[in-house]
């Protein structure tokens, strides 16, 4: 009859709705988190569980899912103005590397942990480079890295982060310290050769003082002497002719002299 055709045409089209609706909430249920992913549950606004990797069902409007991404992130610390110990004004500049280690944390405790860690180690940047002189931050960066890394890790751990490592990037100085680092350098070297040169005088004269007691113990060593002169001057063709006179015999006519 054509009410009853009507009838059954109507509950068969309810019930395609309801498929329909059916399929559509699965669909929306479904997550799929990567393995590098991880999904912090809500339930009502509360923390439930973290999920993930993989297939994750959530529950539309009952529950809300944030990810969360658990791969180093490369965060770089824009240039700071730090004054040095030794009161010299300098731009640092630096890298961050960091990841998540607990996501709930990440997600609950603060509200931006990207921005929060990016503030934090601009302030932890100027904190410790101000407490050394510059030529520590020229020289010894690896142990500044570290005193970065360890302060920053200590202050972002109740925030589910790990900083693995601080990198210095680049110390920029103005030109006037640059002129006055180059004449300190220089100045260095200078100091440098004239006491190298020192050593060297005490050392001749050291070896110059033995050459003469061992030739004072036997007079005749300083007639070979002379005689090995002689053979080296006479080798280069030279016309110019040296003979040798004792001291012995000088004081003695000097002496002779000076008597009335």
């Amino acid at each position: 009859m054509p009410w009853e055709s009507g009838i059954s045409g109507g509950v068969f089209g309810g019930y395609g709705i309801v498929v329909v609706l059916l399929v559509l909430l699965a669909f929306a249920s479904i997550r799929i988190f990567r393995e590098y992913e991880r999904g912090v549950v809500f339930t009502l606004g509360r923390f439930w569980k973290v999920k993930g990797p993989g297939l994750v069902i959530i529950v539309p409007a009952i529950q809300q899912v944030v990810r969360v991404d658990l791969r180093t992130i490369v965060l770089e610390v824009p240039t700071q103005d730090v004054i040095s110990r030794d009161n010299v004004s300098v731009k640092v500049s630096a890298v961050v590397y960091l990841r998540v280690v607990d996501s709930a944390k990440a997600i609950i405790q603060v509200e931006d942990y990207l921005n929060a860690t990016s503030q934090l180690a601009q302030t932890m940047l100027r904190s410790v480079l101000g407490k050394h002189q510059l030529d520590d931050m020229l020289a010894e960066r690896e142990r500044l890295n570290l005193d970065i890394q360890q302060a920053l890790d200590a202050q972002t751990d109740t925030w589910g982060i790990k900083v693995s490592n601080v990198e210095i990037k680049q110390v920029d100085l103005t030109e006037s310290m640059i002129r006055a680092i180059a004449r300190q350098a220089e100045a260095e070297r200078e100091r440098r050769a004239k006491v190298i040169h020192a050593e060297g005088e005490l050392q001749a004269a050291e070896k110059l003082f033995q050459a003469a007691q061992i030739l004072s113990q036997q007079p005749q060593a300083i007639q070979l002497r002379y005689l090995e002169t002689l053979t080296v001057i006479g080798a280069d063709k030279n016309t110019t002719v040296i003979f040798p006179l004792p001291m012995d015999l000088v004081s003695a006519f000097l002496d002779r002299v000076r008597q009335p």
